[in-house]
C-alpha cells in the first residue's frame, strides 16, 4: 500500500535507555547489570526506562565485533541433519561438545557438507571448528578452515600438523574383534564398512578402493581387520545405518557356497542390519553367522539387542574436543588426546557351524 512502506524496527540501545532515565550510559550499564554503586531510585528509573523502550540487553552482533569473536563453535556433519541425528554416535559426541562449550558461554552451529555444494565453512561465522573424522571430506574441510586461520579440532581425523587430534584406537580395537573371531575358529570373515569414498559408492571392497579411501576412521578399522585376516574383503556402504547394513548383508550372504561365517561391521547400526539380513535369509545368529559391531550404543532393535562389539567413549570424545576448542581459543597448545575402546562380548558370536 502506498505511503505505508515496511521498515525494520530499530533496536533500542543502552544510550537511548540512559537518555530516557536521565543518566550517563555507564551508570545505566551499572544499574542494568547490578554491578556497581547506583542508588536504588536511579536503578529503578533505569529499569523503568529499559522496560518502556523494550531494551533486552546489548546487541550481540556489536558485542561480537568488539570482542572479535562470534561466540560460536562450528561442528561439521557430512550427512543432512535428519540423517546425522539417526546415528546415536553423532548425538553422543555433540552432547559431549555442548557440555563443555555451553558451560563456557559458546553456542554450537551445525554445518552440513554435501557433495556438489559450496562448503559452508568458507564464510560461516564461527570462532573454531570441530570435524568428525568418519567423514570422507575431512581433508578438504581442514584446508578451508586453515586458510581462514581458525582453530580446528578433528575427532578421529587423519593426523595433520596444526590440527588438534582427538583419537580413538580404531585399528587396535578392530583387531581385537578380529582376534575374537579367529579364536572362535572363524577363517571365512567379511567386512561391512562405513562410507569410503568422497563420491558415495556402495560395493565390493577391493584393495584399490582401500588404498584410495577418504575416510580415515573406516580405513583404520579395515587395517585392524587385515592385521588378523590379511586380504579380508567385504562390502562398503553409504554410511552407518541399519538399512545399509542389511543391504550389504544380503549381498554377502546370498551365495551359500561362498558366504562368510562371520562379519565384522564397522558400526553397531551396520551390524544390526547384517543380523536382519541373516534373519531374512533364514540364517541363525550366531549359529550360522557370527556378527560383531563397533560403538557400544543402544539400538532400539530386537535383532541387535546384545551385540558383540567394541564400546567407545563417545561423550568423552566430544568433551575432549570441546576442551580442546576452548584451549585453542585462548592461544594455548593443547596436546593430542587418545581414547581406548573396550571389548564387550554379547550373544552374536560363536564358533563357526560344523
Amino acid at each position: 500500500m502506498a505511503g505505508s512502506e515496511q521498515t525494520t524496527p530499530v533496536r533500542p540501545t543502552l544510550a537511548a535507555v540512559a537518555r530516557l532515565a536521565g543518566v550517563s550510559p555507564s551508570t545505566a550499564s551499572l544499574a542494568l547489570n547490578d554491578s556497581g554503586p547506583v542508588a536504588d531510585a536511579t536503578r529503578e528509573r533505569v529499569l523503568r526506562a529499559a522496560a518502556d523502550l523494550g531494551y533486552a540487553g546489548p546487541d550481540p552482533r556489536a558485542r561480537s565485533l568488539r570482542r572479535g569473536r562470534s561466540g560460536i563453535v562450528g561442528v561439521v556433519l557430512e550427512d543432512t541433519l535428519r540423517d546425522a541425528f539417526r546415528d546415536p554416535m553423532n548425538v553422543l559426541m555433540l552432547d559431549g561438545i555442548a557440555d563443555v562449550t555451553g558451560a563456557a558461554g559458546s553456542s554450537l552451529l551445525l554445518l552440513t557438507e554435501t557433495l556438489g555444494r559450496p562448503s559452508a565453512l568458507v564464510d560461516a561465522p564461527v570462532d573454531a571448528v570441530v570435524l568428525f573424522g568418519c567423514s570422507t571430506r575431512v581433508d578438504e574441510s581442514v584446508a578451508i578452515v586453515r586458510r581462514r586461520g581458525i582453530p580446528v579440532v578433528a575427532i578421529e581425523g587423519r593426523p595433520v600438523p596444526g590440527v588438534l587430534d582427538i583419537a580413538l584406537d580404531n585399528r587396535e580395537a578392530t583387531a581385537t574383534l578380529a582376534r575374537h573371531l579367529r579364536d572362535l575358529g572363524h577363517s571365512r570373515v567379511a567386512l561391512v564398512t562405513l562410507e569410503l569414498d568422497r563420491e558415495p559408492v556402495a560395493g565390493p571392497l577391493t584393495e584399490a578402493r582401500i588404498e584410495a579411501a577418504a575416510s580415515f576412521t573406516a580405513l583404520e578399522r579395515i587395517r585392524g581387520a587385515q592385521d588378523v585376516f590379511p586380504g579380508v574383503g567385504g562390502r562398503s556402504t553409504l554410511g552407518s545405518s541399519i538399512e545399509e547394513g542389511r543391504l550389504a548383508g544380503l549381498e554377502l550372504l546370498a551365495d551359500p557356497e561362498g558366504r562368510p561365517t562371520a562379519v565384522i561391521a564397522q558400526s553397531d547400526l551396520l551390524a544390526a542390519g547384517v543380523v536382519r539380513a541373516a534373519t531374512e535369509l533364514g540364517l541363525g545368529v550366531p549359529g550360522d553367522l557370527s556378527v560383531v559391531g563397533f560403538d557400544g550404543v543402544r539400538i532400539d532393535d530386537p535383532v541387535a539387542d546384545d551385540l558383540t562389539t567394541m564400546v567407545q567413549p563417545a561423550i568423552a570424545k566430544g568433551q575432549a574436543a570441546g576442551r580442546g576448542v576452548l584451549a585453542l581459543l585462548t592461544g594455548a597448545a593443547p596436546e593430542r588426546v587418545a581414547f581406548v575402546s573396550q571389548f564387550r562380548r554379547g550373544s552374536t558370536t560363536a564358533p563357526p557351524p560344523a
